[in-house]
């Protein structure tokens, strides 16, 4: 398949090109996994293969739009420090001319293996006029790789109540001579939902029957689906298009979250209970997840929202991805946390403990543009708490998390944060014996905020100015700064390659 080739070679000069520039940029992320330039959205492929984590993504390599979308591609030791590789998947064939979709990656007799969607477009209505297959790719190295002769292996939706051009996202894993696949779609009344197939071969799949479906929660589109095993459940990861506004939950243009369920191998059928969210913030989509050697579930999403501003884009990149996080269910629920990883990236500790105060507290040696920080605050007496993110010293910018008594929950507030979009979020919390438990990673141009143990999760693309790097805690009410710890946080170390 020399044609696939060469199309990786061209997209690979234009990045090459591009990436100076881009890395001169003040919102270039430090510590975040993002496109060396142009276009970066879901994550496809994340895997752990010969003993290091693999993770693909939707790239566009000639600007920093949305277009014909390739499979970038990176790997790491250690989820901190990421290495860039070549680009893994391009445009070359006739089944996927317009672009090679999102999908999965799995290993199989020592090669390593990609399921994607093949996309063309067959006319000028792109809610219709397109047409979606699935097609298989293999390396022997796990950088280069050939699209298999055979493709493609799923080369329509199955008969039924199922939209025959909406058919993406394949998810692939294997149980005993099995592999199963599971796939986002809709019905042809544009109604989210969810298909399984299964294969012994991995290139002749028979359709199984229809997962799960909801006709209640207004979702037009499942994209992104994930099945797995984590404890005696099973759970699904997806992400539905079109929900709509629920209190608090479900004001981004589209969702991600997850259902705990089981799934009947045989019929298909996936009797779950509700939809929950996986994080409450603005800029969280298509996560993906892969079993690592220790038996941890890892995710990785999508660190932006379709049809946001993207103020980025105007510097030659568009996109990132946020920090891997465990998911462990606890309780019939599933809480996400950083990995413990993360740690070697901190550079020397600055901490503070048993501080009383009562109005607005800034710490000599806490603030910065990219940085780890655990707080825990008494706020027993207090109305509300929180602490202020990326401050300029004129007061006019500033990222606010904020905890109030009243409502009952925690408020992420990126209204003055700099350009771009902003908005207000709010997540459910119910303090722990009076006390506010933070861990934040602030980075440049993101905040993900950890909530308790990784009860509830809050991510943020923010544009501040650069000099933008003040850190305050507030409180309306007596407060007591239980403890804090803040770590600079070292960019990723990149491997050089010849």
């Amino acid at each position: 398949m020399e044609r696939h080739q060469e199309a990786i070679r061209k997209a690979e000069r234009a990045v090459e090109q591009a990436r100076i520039e881009v890395e001169k940029d003040v919102w270039r992320l430090r510590y975040h996994l993002a496109p060396r330039a142009g276009w970066m959205n879901d994550p496809n492929g994340f895997c752990f293969y010969r003993g290091e984590y693999h993770l693909f993504y939707q790239h566009h390599p000639y600007s920093a739009q949305w277009d014909d979308m390739h499979w970038g591609h990176a790997k790491s030791a250690d989820l901190g420090n990421w290495e860039h590789l070549p680009i893994a998947l391009a445009p070359s064939e006739a089944y996927d001319r317009d672009g090679c979709f999102s999908g999965s990656a799995f290993e199989k007799d020592g090669r390593l293996y990609l399921m994607y969607t093949g996309h063309t477009w067959t006319g000028p209505d792109r809610d219709v006029d397109l047409a979606q297959v699935q097609c298989l790719a293999a390396s022997e190295d796990g950088v280069r790789f050939e699209k298999l002769p055979g493709n493609p292996v799923i080369a329509k939706a199955p008969d039924g109540d199922i939209h025959p051009n909406h058919f993406r996202d394949p998810k692939v894993w294997q149980e005993g001579e099995w592999y199963y696949c599971v796939l986002g779609n809709k019905t042809k009344d544009n109604i989210g939902q969810m298909l399984l197939f299964r294969s012994k071969d991995l290139t002749a799949w028979e359709f199984v029957g229809v997962s799960a479906t909801d006709d209640k929660d207004g979702a037009f589109m499942w994209e992104c689906p994930d099945l797995f095993r984590l404890g005696d459940r099973d759970v699904l990861v997806v992400s539905p298009q079109g929900m709509k506004p629920e209190g608090d939950r479900f004001h981004n243009l589209h969702q991600s979250g997850y259902m705990i369920g089981r799934l009947d191998r045989d019929t298909g059928a996936f009797e779950h209970e509700p939809f929950e969210m996986l994080d409450y913030g603005f800029d969280f989509y298509a996560p993906q997840t892969t079993t690592d050697a220790q038996g941890r579930r890892v995710l990785i999403a999508w660190m932006a929202m379709w049809e946001n501003e993207m103020p980025e884009q105007r510097r030659g990149w568009a996109g990132a991805m946020t920090l891997p996080r465990e998911l462990r269910l606890e309780d019939g629920r599933i809480v996400s946390r950083p990995l413990p990883e993360l740690a070697a990236l901190r550079g020397a500790k600055t901490a503070y403990e048993g501080i009383a105060f009562d109005g607005a507290l800034s710490l000599p040696g806490v603030e910065g543009d990219s940085y780890e920080l655990e707080l825990e605050l008494d706020v027993a007496q207090a109305e509300t708490a929180g602490i202020r993110l990326r401050t300029s010293a004129s007061g006019d910018e500033e990222t606010v998390l904020s905890w109030n008594r009243a409502e009952g929950k925690l408020t992420l507030d990126r209204s003055r944060s700099g350009q771009g979009p902003g908005g207000v979020r709010k997540a459910p919390m119910a303090l722990d014996e009076g006390r506010l438990r933070l861990r934040l990673f602030v980075d440049r141009s993101s905040v993900e905020a950890f909530v308790g143990d990784g009860d509830k999760v809050m991510t943020a693309r923010i544009y501040p100015d650069p000099n933008s790097t003040g850190v305050r805690l507030f409180s309306d009410g007596p407060a007591t700064l239980v403890r804090l710890s803040h770590w600079p946080m070292q960019g990723m170390k990149e491997p050089v390659r010849s």
